[in-house]
């Protein structure tokens, strides 16, 4: 496999660091190699958290430079929006619509902006918006809008689907597993 480049994008208590395990495990248990690295600026507090993942047959650095990402995966609006520079040109983001207003728009001192996907699009990036959020709550909780969106990414990449289903048995909890295997279930239908 040729290395690929992922980048999971989104903001404090979305599961981020959570999403980015499970692509790790993943990628060990398809028997490639892989790295990780993760940035969390406040991540406490609602700020950014940021997780870098790359797959191969053999990868020596675990960062991504601007331009390089085979995929972003965002799990809030604005986050996929600030990280798309990141992207390779023929590379593809997926974002979930949830939007998590910044510090900065809570305070009035900012404004959210408006028609991010449109601005994306209209930039030529290859963007598809999920209700990842509202999927999740179908599924009985929207702490799992994480698994929807790796279910999306599975159907991207040539990796097996059963490999991730089993890398999800080993990594979330049993007693969340039924509830984070139909949220995959529901990204990788979508």
């Amino acid at each position: 496999m040729d290395t690929l480049n992922i980048l999971l994008v989104g903001v404090g208590g979305q599961g981020t660091i959570l999403a980015s395990k499970l692509m790790s495990q993943v990628a060990i248990d398809a028997d490639y190699d892989v790295k990780m690295s993760e940035i969390k600026g406040m991540s406490q507090r609602g700020g950014s958290v940021v997780t870098q993942v790359r797959i191969g047959d053999s990868i020596s650095s675990p960062t991504i430079d601007k331009g390089e990402a085979d995929f972003i995966a965002a799990f809030e609006l604005l986050e996929g929006y600030r990280w798309a520079e990141y992207l390779k040109p023929n590379g593809k983001i997926f974002i979930s619509n949830q939007v998590i207003e910044p510090m900065p728009v809570i305070m009035g001192i900012a404004q959210y902006p408006n028609e991010v996907i449109q601005t994306l699009d209209n930039l030529g990036v290859a963007v598809k918006s999920i209700n990842a959020l509202e999927m999740a709550m179908e599924c009985g909780t929207p702490k799992a809008a994480n698994v929807v969106l790796m279910g999306y990414l599975a159907k991207q990449l040539p990796i097996e689907k059963s490999i991730w289903e089993k890398a999800l048995e080993k990594i979330i909890p049993s007693r969340f597993l039924e509830l984070n295997k139909l949220a995959f279930e529901k990204g990788y239908q979508c």
